[in-house]
């Protein structure tokens, strides 16, 4: 069989989730993302939200039967040996759609071929098929020694929980049951001095409100400090809920700048500046406070763009006063907030 080399490896990766301004909300997921020569495979997959079968929240057992299912210890799930690359990140349904893609053994190598997108049991390639990816030849041994240490402890621990200091009360209530409707786990706490270590070290990220003073701040550091804790800390920009939820599942995304889509945002009252490392889907939501302080949200654009650095007009109505943009690729979030003056250029 005919395919060149290429690497194998694999990677944390998140699908980001969060309260959008119509309402709606969508799950937050942690899993493994398969790279091959140095790239995301989900990055060729330009506007697809999905996320692959190697999730962090699944039950143990079912992360290694699919493990192992892709080591070709298993009967494949789909006829024609086609295995589910990337699904639906908010059910299991075939039906929703997925990537699938022959997996085979040729001597030693393992070969990844004939991906498609599929609703059913049967793939149609001509119709649904992607001929611009793919077939990928691994090494056996690189292969089987990337998947074989998720089975040796290796697979992603999901640290899905964050710790919320403030003192506004009803904002920290609303937001954390934000969190918990997209998968994250929520707390809210005045103080963590005793807290017991072994739970400090359970949480991902500490957001402050605005109110939480630096001396504060210095003493929850401390104690995560102490408890040995590697945390991502979060200063909230503004009590709008979908902001907070924003920076804190940016605060939650893992894995290296270099294999993320969105790489700056910024803005003015004018427009707003998004560099994008490969072509995806991006959405951008303007939220502000009005007189009453209630959060206005105002959704500024949704479609493809391609890598580069990319400028987008914003209403000024939708960003007057105290504002704020949100950036959404599937797996990425940025947030800024709008400054007041000429010429956005992302950062």
């Amino acid at each position: 069989m005919s395919a060149e080399y290429a690497t194998f490896a694999l990677a944390p990766a998140m699908r980001a989730g969060g309260v959008l301004a119509g309402g709606d909300h969508q799950v937050h997921r942690d899993f493994v993302d398969f790279v091959v020569d140095g790239r995301p495979l989900l990055f060729r997959l330009s506007d697809l939200d999905a996320v692959s079968p190697l999730a962090s929240d699944v039950p143990p057992a079912i992360f290694t039967a699919q493990v192992r299912s892709l080591l070709l210890e298993t009967e494949a799930p789909l006829p024609g040996g086609r295995h589910i690359v990337y699904g639906c990140p908010e059910c299991e349904a075939l039906a929703c759609g997925a990537v699938t893609a022959v997996i085979e053994r040729d001597g030693e190598d393992f070969v990844w071929r004939d991906f498609a997108w599929q609703t059913d049991e049967r793939a149609d390639l001509d119709l649904n098929g992607y001929h611009g990816i793919g077939p990928f030849r691994f090494r056996g041994a690189e292969y089987r020694a990337a998947l074989a240490a998720l089975l040796d402890g290796g697979s992603p621990a999901a640290r899905r929980r964050v710790l919320l200091v403030g003192a506004r009360v009803a904002v920290l209530a609303r937001l954390a049951a934000a969190l918990r409707t997209i998968g994250i786990g929520a707390d809210i706490t005045h103080d963590t001095g005793d807290v017991p270590a072994d739970e400090l070290r359970g949480y991902g990220a500490v957001a402050f409100g605005e109110a939480v003073t630096e001396e504060e701040r210095r003493a929850v550091r401390r104690a995560f400090d102490r408890a040995g804790a590697d945390v991502a800390y979060v200063d909230g920009l503004a009590p709008i809920v979908p902001v907070l939820v924003a920076q804190i599942e940016h605060a939650l995304e893992r894995g290296p700048w270099a294999r993320r889509r969105l790489a700056g945002l910024a803005a003015t009252d004018g427009e707003a500046g998004v560099e994008v490392t490969s072509p995806c889907r991006v959405r951008l939501t303007a939220y502000r406070l009005d007189r009453l302080r209630r959060t206005r949200g105002h959704e500024v654009f949704d479609g493809v763009l391609g890598p580069g650095r990319h400028r987008i007009a914003l209403d000024a109505g939708a960003v007057r006063g105290r504002a704020f943009v949100v950036a959404r690729a599937s797996e990425s979030v940025l947030v800024t907030a709008v400054a007041r003056g000429n010429g956005a250029a992302p950062r």
